[in-house]
């Protein structure tokens, strides 16, 4: 089992068990002496676009673990809101215990206030983008086109790109993601792009993963906070304090 931590810079990884730091967009960056997302088959010259999808490609085809997970260097996942959250990160032991009763982990869902998924995306990226990763799906994947339409129209989203599980879970989401990603790349013009919405890749595979796990409703989902180390809080508290309130009493928990 490996849990990968996301990262573009040197720092202050908690030093726990089977947490492995990879660093995104090696390819013309300098060594910082970690696992690097440059190494076997790799994309790591996608990075500016794909963001931590360059490190979930190489764990995909270059790794083997039986459970495999990806965090970021300042998001991890909590056994619970703390004072002390560093010493609550989710460790391995308690991950694999997890994982013998569920499938997968991810963090609680954001609540969107006011807007619905798609509306948020058109509000703040691209929306020609979206629609075309839908006309992807309908051709390649027309199963998922019920799912897509039901995250489309939600207010909530797990976000991060952030999971731990199993092998055969993980290689299952990766083919499909990256079958959608790459098709959309030779469909869209991102030359004109800001460096913000040039990371087009990443912001749809956050809606994507929430479209995949929608359809895969076999799957035993396990949920846990996600705290962010450099901001001194959990992603929940992320809402301003009006918009608290409603996002916590709908969190399916």
């Amino acid at each position: 089992m490996s849990i990968y931590i996301v990262t573009h810079k040197k720092y202050n990884f908690p030093g726990m068990k089977n947490y492995i730091p990879i660093q995104v967009g090696a390819a013309y960056h300098e060594d910082l002496g970690f696992c690097k997302d440059s190494e076997g088959d790799n994309i790591s010259l996608k990075n500016p676009h794909y963001c931590e999808l360059t490190a979930l490609y190489f764990m995909w085809k270059n790794t083997n673990d039986n459970i495999i997970g990806l965090t970021h260097y300042r998001r991890y996942f909590c056994n619970k809101k703390t004072l002390t959250p560093l010493k609550h990160i989710l460790s391995y032991d308690d991950a694999a215990n997890i994982l013998k009763k569920y499938d997968i982990i991810v963090p609680y869902k954001m609540h969107r206030q006011g807007k619905t998924i798609r509306q948020d995306y058109e509000i703040n990226h691209n929306i020609r983008d979206y629609d075309e990763c839908e006309k992807i799906i309908i051709k390649y994947f027309p199963k998922y086109k019920e799912s897509f339409d039901r995250v489309s129209d939600s207010k909530d989203l797990y976000q991060y790109n952030m999971f731990i599980t199993k092998r055969a879970v993980f290689d299952s989401y990766c083919s499909w993601l990256f079958k959608i990603l790459f098709e959309l790349e030779k469909r869209i013009d991102i030359s004109n792009y800001d460096k913000y919405n040039s990371r087009v890749y990443g912001f749809l595979s956050e809606r994507l993963f929430n479209v995949w796990l929608d359809y895969n409703k076999q799957l035993k989902v396990k949920k846990f906070e996600v705290y962010n180390i450099e901001e001194n809080k959990f992603s929940l508290l992320k809402a301003n304090i009006k918009n608290i309130i409603k996002p916590i009493i709908g969190m399916e928990r």
